[in-house]
């Protein structure tokens, strides 16, 4: 795991307690089968994303008195989707700094996108814990400033797994398919992690609250991966 203070330079934020930072960045992998709730990031991950939703909502709110709710919603879940807070974690450098357990390098590179996207929103609560909602606030703005100036521009792919099959399906005749990964957590609050599969090549993975929405995850990060090659 790389120095802490470069991973706080880029945040733009030094901690207090910098236990939180350490427990934002431990990978469920790193806490072993037997552990307990508060000995890894996913916790952490539940309150992030709540308070990501807030502030992203807030700020287009604020920002953009013209717009119909419609128009926001869909301005939100461009910003907020896993494959959107993968690349904001990759650009933060967390890979480099996620503790993640002996001997499972290998199982955390098929869910790369998924610990990435868990990881940030960790960290988003742990700013949040640490110093308040004005540090997690400033964080979400500074990450996002600007999408948040221009949300017309958010790419906002309705069904992504549509349109990856017709994307694959015009390349090859061969549509994708979807195989689950994990299933995780109390039946109450499930996660499903699922990769997407190409004529025997893993495109990307997801993860949801659901199969479906690990699916569509997985799909929008393989177009996303796609798009940008």
């Amino acid at each position: 795991m790389a120095n802490l203070q470069g991973l706080q330079d880029n945040l733009g934020y030094n901690f207090r307690d910098e236990s939180l930072l350490l427990l934002a960045l431990t990978h469920p992998s790193a806490s072993g089968k037997n552990s307990k709730p508060n000995e890894d990031n996913q916790r952490m991950e539940f309150l992030g994303d709540a308070i990501l939703q807030l502030v992203i909502s807030d700020e287009l709110y604020s920002l953009h008195l013209n717009h119909d709710e419609g128009s926001l919603t869909k301005a939100r879940a461009g910003l907020v989707n896993g494959s959107s807070l993968a690349k904001k974690a990759s650009l933060l450098g967390l890979e480099s700094h996620l503790i993640i357990g002996r001997g499972q390098k290998t199982e955390f590179e098929r869910g790369k996108n998924s610990a990435l996207e868990d990881a940030f929103e960790a960290i988003t609560a742990a700013l949040f814990l640490d110093g308040g909602i004005q540090s997690a606030r400033s964080f979400v703005r500074r990450m996002f400033a600007e999408e948040l100036k221009n949300p017309e521009k958010i790419a906002v792919i309705k069904n992504p797994k549509g349109e990856l099959q017709e994307l694959l399906q015009g390349q090859s005749g061969e549509p994708p398919k979807y195989d689950l990964l994990s299933s995780t957590g109390p039946d109450h609050n499930r996660k499903f992690e699922v990769a997407v599969k190409h004529l025997g090549k893993e495109l990307s993975t997801g993860s949801g609250n659901s199969k479906k929405e690990a699916e569509s995850e997985a799909a929008l990060a393989a177009l996303t991966k796609i798009q940008e090659s």
